[in-house]
This record gives structure tokens, sequence and C-alpha cells, in this order.
């Protein structure tokens, strides 16, 4: 039995677009970029019980009780109205959960998965939790078959990558810009560390897959294109895949940024199979 719990702001039972065949997602609440173009921005902060949520709710699904917010699931109409209220860009429906709470959780979908992802937010801003989930995923005979993965922006240390590699069966990182400047711009952070994790993960054969996000007069793939090119073929046998950026669910200046198309994807593509990058992957579809 383990008490070791996280903030989780979703789970989604059966997904196809988080990994390979059919996983359980885990969303955990909290990050420590704060991506411009963030698809999730409610998964970013947490919630300081400010109680500027609960007066616009329609439902009456949200109150204060002894200085808290406090979520009643069977009022909520899941509109989403707190959310869009919220100024620390979070949710008051983040539960809090223990890993013997998830186990339940995903021995439940066990017969109709092939593994489980946990994302975010920012997974990796709770890795005691994530250690301690797979550790038990590992160590049970019903679960051990069940792929771990985690999808990550790539900012946690080595030291924390090195804790969760007897666990961990694969990370998918983003790489959200190649320069400097650029990746400052979009997350208002450095990408440094993120590429170190990147050559880190590689080496130990854990990188499952690179992601670009595709923006359309925002990221300096192209550009950049022969110093990417360089460090993606420096990392062996990694799927790149290409994501297409959409405007919905976006807040701030995002709101207004151009969607990302066939034309402003598929250029990047041929620009990497052109310089030796083979394995890339096209979105599925452009909203």
């Amino acid at each position: 039995m383990s008490s070791r719990c996280a903030l989780v702001s979703n789970i989604i039972p059966f997904s196809c677009v988080d990994g390979p065949g059919s996983r359980l997602t885990l969303f955990l609440q909290g990050c420590n970029l704060h991506c411009k173009s963030c698809h999730n921005p409610w998964t970013i902060g947490r919630c300081n019980d400010c109680g500027e949520c609960v007066t616009p709710c329609p439902y009456q699904a949200l109150s204060i009780q002894d200085g808290r917010v406090v979520w009643q699931e069977a009022n909520c109409q899941q509109c989403d109205t707190c959310l869009k209220s919220c100024p620390q860009q979070a949710t008051p429906m983040a539960q809090t959960l223990s890993v013997d709470d998830m186990l339940k959780h995903i021995s439940r979908a066990a017969p109709f998965i092939e593994g489980i992802t946990v994302s975010g937010g920012e997974a990796t801003t709770q890795l005691p939790f994530i250690i301690e989930l797979f550790t038990q995923l590992k160590n049970s005979p019903a679960l051990k078959h069940l792929t771990c993965l985690v999808d990550s922006n790539g900012e946690l240390g080595i030291s924390g990558w090195e804790k969760l590699r007897p666990v961990c069966d694969g990370v998918m990182v983003d790489l959200k810009a190649w320069d400097e400047n650029t990746h400052q711009a979009l997350t208002e952070r450095s990408n440094t560390r993120i590429k170190a994790s990147i050559r880190w993960l590689a080496e130990q054969h854990l990188l499952a897959e690179l992601r670009l996000l595709v923006i359309p007069d925002r990221t300096d793939y192209l550009p950049c294109i022969e110093p990417l090119c360089e460090f993606i073929r420096s990392l062996g046998e990694v799927p790149v895949r290409l994501n297409a950026f959409h405007a919905h669910g976006v807040y701030g200046e995002a709101k207004t940024w151009r969607s990302a198309r066939a034309g402003d994807v598929e250029p990047l593509a041929q620009a990497l199979q052109d310089r030796g990058i083979q394995h890339v992957i096209l979105p599925a579809l452009y909203l």
C-alpha cells in the first residue's frame, strides 16, 4: 500500500494519441514552463483558493468552505467557466489522488489498454509520485505488462531522470524551439536543460519520441534547420513527431495566432527528410 499522492488534473481511461496503442493517460497539475501556445493552459498553475472562480460558476458547483475552494462534482456540467475565471491558470477540479487510487483506475482499464502515460502540466514536477506509481505497476503481476511512458517538456535535471530510469519505458519530449531567444519568448524559460535531457534520454534509449510544435511565424525550426538536424541525427533512430499549433483552448495573445496547416508543416517534414531524418510523423489532422 502506498500513500504517495499527486495533484491530478484529469484522467483519460482510453487514449490513442498519448503514445503507442490504447493508453490510460494521467494529467498531473502544475507546470514549470509558461508556454504561450499551451493547449491545456489551466494545467499550468495551482489553485490558491482565491475564490475568483466561485461566483461565475453558473451551476453552483463551487463554494468556499473553511477558506478553501470546494468543487461539487455532482453539480458540475463541465462548462469550463471556472477555468476561464482563474487568474492562476489552474482548475478547482483538480483532485489529490494517491498511488493506490490510481492503481484502482488502471486496474479497471487494464484489459483494454497497452500502457499508461503520465502527462500534464509537466508530469515530472511530481516525480516521486511517478516513480512510486511505475514501481507499483512493475511489481504487480496483473499490471506489469503495461508500458509506462512520460510526456514531458524536458525540464527535469539529469539526476531526476536517473531516478526514473529503472521503472520507465520511455519519454516523449517537446522541443518548443531551437534558438535560445525564440524558446524564451515562447515559454519564458531557456531550452538548455531541455536539450541536455533529450541527449541523455536518447543515450539511455529512453527517448520514445521527439516532438516539434509548428507555430506559423513563431517557431524557428526551418531557419535553424541545419543545427536542428545535426542535433536530431546525433540522437540516433528517434521518431520525430510534427504537431500543428491550433488556437483552440489557448489563452492570451496566442488566441490571435494563425493555426498551422499542411503548407506550414510539410516543408519542415521535407527539410528534415532531405537531411537524413526519415522517421518523421505528420499530424493526423489539422484543426
